[in-house]
């Protein structure tokens, strides 16, 4: 497996790749690895002759006073990873490299990225669209794949795709979960034994959620009480949002269906965690 920090030999990389009638696919990440960015490695070997995983912490998403300095990193675990799951080369820029002395382009998608996570981050979208661009530019792939926990970052990113015609195909992946329900993140490092017992209630809310909805809850304020109260049981958690949108658009919706989209936010302690579900949708 090849680790590469440069943007020209990636291009470089990418276009003898394509001479040779090769597909590129990639999986975008900021490190620290799990099973959830192994099981998009895993599709995106399936999906392409050369597999590139990207590792690089984005300093243009974090705003102030956020976790960039102290986001987790382990690049020899994540070099592991990797491998096992069957990537041929690491794209591993500095910071220098994506955003040199006098960068001052950016990729702004304004509609679908005010609601949700983009109420509470403002600039966030901007640093995610702007920088997953580059890494587009750079690595040129053919297929991009994205994990579905992130779901307002994938609508972001599809939208900034087709708006831009660029041609990479983008797949959502599945959630990928703990045994006990909590959504795999980079940043459950962050919890305590505690706080993690206390994380359980976000799967727990959205589990409840699609019981009311099977059950005949239509409407938002409905599934919404449901969900806080089950948030509102668990000392610790403090709620951010629980919200319900349109899962294509991300536009609030009056009546929920089978594609409606459940998304909340929360804090434990110190540490902000996100989940979703789509209400007609098992996993």
């Amino acid at each position: 497996m090849k680790i590469i920090t440069s943007i020209a030999e990636m291009q470089q990389v990418a276009r003898v790749a394509r001479r040779e009638g090769g597909r590129i696919a990639l999986v975008p990440t900021m490190g620290y690895l799990h099973d959830g960015h192994a099981s998009l490695m895993r599709e995106g070997r399936r999906r392409g002759e050369l597999l590139v995983t990207s590792i690089f912490i984005n300093p243009t998403q974090f705003g102030a006073g956020e976790d960039f300095d102290s986001y987790p990193r382990d690049f020899a675990g994540d070099t592991v990873l990797a491998a096992a799951a069957g990537v041929d080369l690491i794209f591993a820029p500095t910071p220098r490299e994506m955003y040199p002395d006098g960068y001052q382009t950016w990729v702004d998608v304004a509609k679908i990225s005010l609601p949700l996570c983009g109420a509470g981050r403002p600039g966030h979208f901007r640093g995610v669209a702007t920088v997953v661009t580059k890494l587009f530019n750079a690595v040129q792939p053919d297929v991009a794949l994205f994990g579905k926990k992130d779901f307002q970052q994938l609508a972001v990113i599809r939208r900034m795709t087709a708006d831009l015609n660029l041609p990479v195909e983008i797949v959502g992946m599945p959630i990928v979960r703990e045994v006990d329900g909590v959504a795999m993140s980079s940043r459950n490092a962050y919890l305590s034994a505690e706080e993690r017992q206390h994380a359980l209630c976000l799967s727990r809310a959205l589990t409840r959620a699609r019981e009311m909805y099977r059950q005949g809850g239509n409407t938002p304020a409905v599934l919404q009480a449901g969900v806080l109260a089950v948030l509102g049981a668990e000392s610790g958690v403090a709620v951010e949002y629980v919200e319900f949108r349109h899962s294509g658009t991300l536009e609030e919706v009056a009546t929920v269906g089978d594609d409606t989209l459940l998304a909340l936010a929360v804090k434990i302690g110190k540490t902000r965690l996100i989940d979703n579900c789509i209400l007609g949708e098992e996993n």
